[in-house]
């Protein structure tokens, strides 16, 4: 699975595992759940249950980063973004205005902080009177976190 995934990544993948699953091998439920979604994945429970399932009950790091590699397949999160953000385009023209990115960013899930939204829209160069094209806003927003921050 190392062909498949960067050091970096692996180094993560295994830190994570290692820390929830003190015994060396997944055993439940709840420690998957708990490792993929710490790692910002979010397969649902039917994927966990599965993923589980095929592999006895029992996952060891190497059955994991397997596990991994299927499921960053299935999962792209740009792209449920950006069909989410089209889904509330009743006029299919890309765009939403910033004001009410904002408002959703506030109300949504955990709900952004003013000043996180504004790091954010400063990042994407985006002002709080314009439209902002959500496909590209997507791609700033879901791109990995440069190491010098």
């Amino acid at each position: 699975m190392a062909r498949y995934f960067k050091e970096q990544d692996i180094d993560e993948f295994r830190e994570c595992f290692y820390l929830f699953a003190r015994s060396g091998q997944i055993t439940t439920l709840d420690e998957l759940t708990v490792i993929m979604r710490s790692l910002g994945f979010s397969p649902t429970i039917q994927e966990l249950v599965s993923y589980l399932k095929k592999r006895g009950g029992k996952m060891s790091f190497a059955d994991f980063l397997d596990v991994m590699h299927q499921h960053s397949k299935v999962e792209n999160l740009p792209d449920e973004v950006i069909e989410a953000f089209k889904a509330a385009d009743p006029k299919n023209t890309g765009f939403i205005s910033a004001r009410q990115l904002r408002n959703l960013l506030v109300g949504w899930g955990e709900g952004l902080s003013m000043r996180e939204i504004d790091n954010i829209f400063r990042e994407a160069n985006v002002n709080n009177n314009s439209l902002v094209r959500y496909a590209d806003f997507v791609k700033i927003a879901c791109a990995p976190v440069p190491d010098y921050y």
